[in-house]
């Protein structure tokens, strides 16, 4: 399958020099509305996407679709995550994109590469990342730290996206983009990110740092005889 337009041939990869992580409507009263994944996996997800972006060294764009109403507040994790974050406040805008000021942020970036996750998905996700395509930029859309009600609602958005030239992808993945190689000094720190995405990865390390203790123990219990 060839790569979409608006990456002019360039391979479908993410470039943590050239991205910015945009999570949007991120909100407590939305995330009641979610039926595709269990909520506490999308709300540790999404709060991973920040603690990666800390990580990577990525700028941090936020939003919050009418947080004064039932939609309600965004997570708090995001910007305990994520302490550079700026949050810009819509004006009653659906798409985040219509907003002037959050497409301003993103340009003030001088990044093209935008890594977009928000709930609902088939909304506060799928229209900028939509718009953002049309803009030029590169967009690869979160899936599984994005929430809708459905199932199929999901499945829809997805086609609709790829069709305009997003690319989806999940959280580990976007994290292994980020990170590139175990051979940094943040390792344990993009480890701990992991666990965030899919705890049994904590049981992994564990399981590792337990085989380790045997080694060192028997080496020990040899040295001694």
């Amino acid at each position: 399958m060839s790569a979409p337009a608006n990456f002019n041939g360039q391979r479908p990869v993410i470039d943590p020099d050239d991205a910015v992580m945009l999570l949007i409507d991120h909100q407590s009263g939305l995330f009641q509305t979610v039926g595709d994944m269990p909520m506490p996996e999308l709300r540790a997800r999404a709060a991973a996407l920040a603690s990666m972006a800390t990580l990577a060294k990525l700028p941090v764009i936020t939003t919050a679709s009418v947080p004064q109403g039932p939609n309600g507040p965004l997570i708090p994790e995001i910007h305990a995550n994520a302490p550079h974050a700026r949050y810009v406040a819509r004006k009653g805008e659906i798409n985040a994109w219509d907003n002037p000021e959050f497409v301003e942020a993103v340009k003030a970036t001088g990044r093209k590469t935008l890594i977009i996750a928000g709930t609902i998905t088939s909304v506060c996700m799928a229209f900028p990342a939509i718009s953002a395509v049309a803009a030029g930029y590169k967009v690869f859309a979160v899936v599984d730290a994005s929430g809708t009600y459905s199932k199929m609602a999901q499945e829809i958005t997805l086609a609709r996206v790829v069709q305009a030239g997003v690319v989806p992808m999940d959280t580990a993945a976007v994290a292994s983009e980020l990170q590139k190689t175990w051979n940094r000094e943040d390792a344990l720190q993009w480890a701990e990110v992991y666990t965030k995405v899919f705890p049994s990865y904590q049981l992994l390390i564990e399981s590792y740092g337990k085989a380790q203790e045997v080694v060192k123990n028997n080496e020990v219990l040899d040295s001694q005889r």
